[in-house]
């Protein structure tokens, strides 16, 4: 299994917690002025392939747990899912405690649809999210609303939500459900206050918890990191290109425009105008 052993190696940040945590997470490097680290689930099917019974197997359990603490109150909750990692997660939970509605959020407009809700995930590299539910009235009950993440680390994303919708649709009671809770006690302690403040009940149903360590400079270290491998690919890139110039002169003459790119092989990349063709409006994998 990955274990994102390569990062804690080189930036000396290391995973704590809960025995079952290291087989849900792993530590990615990452491009981002606020964060040198990234956690990668190893159960999400999104970034390390895993079996489709174990990722969906995950968000059920998920799921009947939150159908459990409900009780008679689960048949009015809605489920909202996180784009664009939580967007499978939430589906499945909705699926364990079902028959539940489930919208996922976005970060696209769509024209012609009202937007029911949005919110700012701070430490993303994209930080808008809109809620844009094809019937207006999803979000307005006033049942248990059911926020689906893949890990719940500061807590900002989740209040940001809660706050924006509790002023639009108060409600009495959310839960929150998270695989792991990788928040600190001071960060704990927000949302418990953030609770009372709304006067609204807010439970939190998780797989497992832990925290991650992080020595003095690591931002600094990652970004270095990032800089330096980044410089070794485009130069090995530049090194292809100038040894294999023949199959590009031979796709530009071919028509297929500064789009499609060749690998050495002369096999075509047209990922990006493929993937842009594919890809629905408004739609977050």
């Amino acid at each position: 299994m990955w274990s994102g052993s390569w990062v804690t190696e080189r930036l000396g940040v290391e995973l704590a917690g809960d025995e079952s945590l290291p087989g849900l997470l792993g530590l990615a490097l990452r491009r981002n002025p606020k964060r040198a680290h990234l956690l990668v689930s190893n159960v999400l099917g999104k970034h390390v392939p895993q079996a489709p019974s174990v990722v969906h197997g995950h968000g059920v359990a998920l799921g009947r747990r939150v159908r459990e603490l409900l009780g008679d109150a689960a048949k009015d909750a809605v489920v909202l899912g996180y784009a664009e990692t939580a967007t499978g997660l939430g589906h499945s939970v909705a699926d364990g405690l079902g028959p539940a509605p489930y919208l996922h959020s976005t970060r696209r407009p769509v024209a012609g649809t009202a937007t029911a809700g949005g919110f700012e995930e701070s430490h993303s590299h994209a930080t808008s999210h809109l809620l844009l539910p094809e019937d207006p009235r999803l979000l307005a009950g006033d049942g248990p609303l059911v926020l689906v993440d893949d890990e719940f680390s500061t807590g900002n994303t989740v209040l940001n939500t809660v706050r924006d919708l509790h002023a639009r649709y108060p409600r009495g009671r959310y839960v929150v459900v998270a695989l792991v809770d990788m928040r600190s006690p001071a960060d704990a302690g927000r949302l418990d206050g953030f609770a009372r403040e709304i006067g609204a009940r807010i439970d939190l149903v998780t797989t497992a918890s832990g925290t991650v360590r992080l020595p003095d400079g690591v931002l600094a270290k990652g970004q270095e990191l990032v800089a330096r491998y980044e410089s070794a690919t485009d130069g090995g890139r530049a090194a292809a290109a100038a040894r294999f110039p023949a199959p590009l002169e031979r796709e530009a003459a071919a028509g297929f425009g500064t789009d499609a790119r060749t690998s050495p092989s002369g096999a075509r990349d047209v990922e990006g105008s493929a993937a842009a063709a594919r890809a629905p409006p408004g739609r977050d994998g």
